[in-house]
């Protein structure tokens, strides 16, 4: 029996829509699920067709985090026996497969994330609220710490104060919440979200692809890095950027006054 497509994948318009698919249970991360979302976002990223990926859930909620089903026999929550040796693999699991990712990266969230559906989300480069999505790091009211990201993604974006604040009490925000402290971009009435996030997408996509990725790159080692260090290595990603088909047309687009067609080389 083939396995259930917990994670759909599709490519339209140099944009990739990953869209987690168990809406029954809320899209809690199974194993499979865990799997299925690692193996669609390393696709994309490999894909030179796909410029922009877009994250984003079935039903009424993005993820309402781990699934923790201790089944018996065959059972696919994360507590299971049979997916254990899968899912203790940190370094291939989504968050981690997110921040590592080239191509950029927007979340649109249909609903409610918690725990590690919020890591994820907080992965994404950009997060895109529904009315109704909520946003909730309820780990230490379990028992537990952000296990996916969270501890290191909270403070980067909104600091140290906001994130202690946030993860000690383990609150939850509300879209227009999430907005006012820093972790979305914008809310959109429920109905609105995808095209939103396509409108967005697609300015994106419409940029050249490869200066769009070494941007992504060159901000994600800036977080890490000295300044003159950094200057340094954006000088070298300058340099081959600028024997690109795609900056001449750049140039010479600007100079016609009309918009440039990138092909990503």
């Amino acid at each position: 029996m083939s396995q259930p497509q917990e994670v759909l994948y599709e490519v339209s318009e140099h944009i990739a829509t990953i869209t987690l698919n168990a809406p029954e249970r809320m899209n809690t991360i199974s194993g499979p699920m865990l799997d299925q979302l690692t193996e669609r976002l390393l696709e994309a990223n490999a894909d030179s067709n796909v410029r922009v990926v877009i994250l984003t859930g079935a039903g009424r909620a993005f993820c309402a985090g781990l699934d923790l089903r201790a089944q018996t026999g065959g059972g696919t929550g994360i507590l299971s026996g049979s997916v254990v040796s899968t899912t203790l693999n940190v370094r291939h699991t989504p968050p981690t497969v997110l921040h590592e990712m080239e191509k950029p990266t927007i979340c649109a969230l249909n609903g409610g994330a918690a725990g590690y559906g919020m890591d994820t989300a907080l992965g994404c480069d950009m997060r895109i609220m529904a009315r109704s999505a909520k946003l909730a790091a309820a780990f230490c009211k379990r028992g537990l710490v952000p296990e996916s990201g969270g501890t290191w993604f909270l403070p980067r974006l909104i600091g140290w104060e906001k994130a202690a604040k946030l993860i000690f009490t383990g609150r939850t925000l509300s879209a227009d919440e999430s907005v006012e402290w820093g972790l979305a971009t914008e809310v959109v009435a429920d109905e609105e979200l995808m095209p939103r996030a396509w409108a967005l997408a697609k300015e994106i996509a419409a940029n050249a692809p490869l200066a769009v990725q070494a941007a992504k790159r060159m901000m994600r080692m800036g977080l890490n890095e000295p300044f003159p260090e950094h200057v340094h290595h954006v000088y070298l990603q300058l340099l081959p950027l600028m024997r690109t088909e795609d900056v001449k047309e750049g140039m010479t687009a600007y100079m016609e006054k009309r918009q440039p067609k990138f092909v990503g080389r």
